[in-house]
């Protein structure tokens, strides 16, 4: 299993900055960090482009108060998983 490290953080914090639902990503860096740790789990956890879709569909209606559907969070999805597959496991199997 990959461990969970700043660079890890960076480039997922990159790739929820490029998506910006809210527009912000210019001036507040870190404002989609609390999606962070709950992303990590979830594909620590195996999860896949479905599991991600629904994690950001939901946290962007709950917590930002945003129509998930204009958001295209299925096509973030799949580049979140796209990327943590091909970084591929680096616990050496």
């Amino acid at each position: 299993m990959r461990p969970w490290t700043a660079s890890t953080e960076n480039d997922l914090r990159r790739l929820l900055n490029e998506w910006d639902p809210i527009g912000v990503a210019d001036e507040v860096r870190d404002e989609y960090d609390c999606m962070l740790a709950p992303l990590l789990r979830l594909l620590h956890g195996g999860a896949g482009r479905t599991e991600i879709g629904e994690f950001l569909r939901h946290e962007s209606a709950a917590n930002f108060g945003l129509d998930p559907p204009g958001l295209r969070p299925d096509a973030t999805a799949g580049r979140i998983v796209a990327w943590w597959t091909a970084a591929g496991p680096s616990d050496g199997t």
